[in-house]
């Protein structure tokens, strides 16, 4: 359907499901998922496969998802590959919106339709769109803020949705990782999955790994299990003295939603406290990105951001280029880092910063998601690279 149609016009097919963006654009499809409204800001994901994965990072709340790939759905989803760990928090996306009307899964690992997950998720979906030209619509003006809204009679407060997209304060300033955060602390020792195996488990660990959680994803703990490590993880309010109470071999700084600069009112001192102490820290999205203001750095919102799993990023430690999966709205603006911080990888798409290392101590993060979920296994080496901090630090 077009971005633009006059409003009188709304009887074949009949819309149950509407986007409206701040600026009082109306695009309308056919409603699948939960039913209600829901406000967020509005980006594309070039990613082909891995929607369940997608849908469930909690590094997408406060976010409405327009996959470019027409066909999504059509694998159906299952209980393996959700990515939230704190089930009862926000469940990442408010709303999804689709070109192809959702088909029945083709897939033997397919335990429930995508429009069943949706519903019991409460995320509102809206098909029928022509995502090609919402694409480009952001890809010109930037990521807007809209309301998505999904009522089967068809029958819309059209003034009440402009009104509430138009109010919604967007991303900027919104610290969105206390509806993610785990609410207590706990152990995780479940490894990668291996065809034919499934998850393993972690019983002879030889590090202590303790992950603050801003919204931490499954797989960056499994991966983290993997390299050899009991890992604790933790509310994103533990202090510092808590954490290295523990004794950790390393401290991970997780991927999240929301503006850092925001959650980094509280976090930023805990992050220094930890660098300070000589731990070896790893750092991934929005962790790089506090990583970043905490070693005196700043962040930047990004026009269109980064949403994918294809993107090209460069090791300037290797020259190895990498196929990556990212997620991201805010980035660290490389110009601001001192002299002590050396960036690490580029971007192949923009030029901007992907990731940093302290010169002087064993710190660094990517802005990517190298546990590839979804995505690519390129980056996958990073966990090995973290690891190698930790045996060296134990050998000192």
């Amino acid at each position: 359907m077009s971005l633009e149609q006059d409003e009188s016009s709304w009887t074949e097919p009949k819309a149950t499901a509407l986007l409206v963006l701040a600026d009082g654009t109306i695009l309308q499809g056919i409603g699948f998922g939960a039913t209600g409204h829901a406000v967020g800001e509005v980006c594309f994901n070039t990613a082909m496969t891995g929607y369940e994965e997608i849908l469930t990072d909690p590094s997408y709340a406060g976010q409405i998802i327009t996959f470019t790939f027409p066909h999504i759905g059509n694998v159906g989803t299952n209980e393996e590959d959700i990515e939230t760990v704190n089930m009862a928090a926000t469940p990442g996306a408010r709303g999804v919106v689709l070109h192809s009307v959702i088909t029945d899964p083709s897939n033997y690992r397919a335990t429930r339709h995508l429009d069943q997950w949706l519903r019991a998720r409460g995320i509102i979906g809206l098909s029928g769109l022509d995502t090609r030209a919402l694409t480009a619509l952001i890809r010109t003006n930037g990521m807007p803020n809209a309301v998505i809204a999904h009522e089967p009679s068809g029958k819309f407060d059209l003034d009440a949705l402009r009104q509430e997209a138009r109010e919604w304060p967007g991303l900027v300033g919104m610290d969105l990782v206390p509806m993610v955060t785990s609410g207590q602390r706990f152990t995780w020792d479940e490894t990668p999955w291996e065809w034919g195996k499934g998850y393993g488990r972690q019983e002879n660990p030889e590090f202590h790994v303790v992950a603050i959680d801003y919204g931490i994803k499954r797989n960056i703990l499994r991966l983290l299990a993997g390299t050899g490590a009991k890992v604790t993880v933790v509310p994103a309010k533990t202090s510092a003295e808590d954490i290295l109470a523990m004794k950790p071999d390393g401290v991970f700084l997780s991927n999240g939603p929301g503006d850092p600069a925001a959650t980094g009112e509280y976090a930023v001192p805990v992050i220094r406290d930890v660098v300070a102490s000589g731990t070896p820290t790893f750092g991934i999205c929005l962790g790089h990105q506090m990583l970043g203001i905490a070693l005196g750095g700043t962040t930047k919102k990004m026009h269109q951001g980064h949403h994918g799993a294809n993107h090209p990023v460069k090791d300037m430690t290797t020259g190895k280029v990498e196929i990556t999966s990212m997620n991201h709205g805010f980035a660290v603006d490389r110009d601001s880092l001192p002299g002590n911080v050396e960036q690490t990888h580029v971007s192949l798409f923009d030029g901007s910063n992907c990731g940093l290392a302290l010169k002087d101590k064993p710190v660094f993060s990517v802005q990517y998601h190298p546990e590839a979920s979804p995505g690519p296994r390129d980056s996958h080496y990073l966990f090995q690279r973290f690891a190698e901090l930790m045996r060296a630090k134990k050998r000192a």
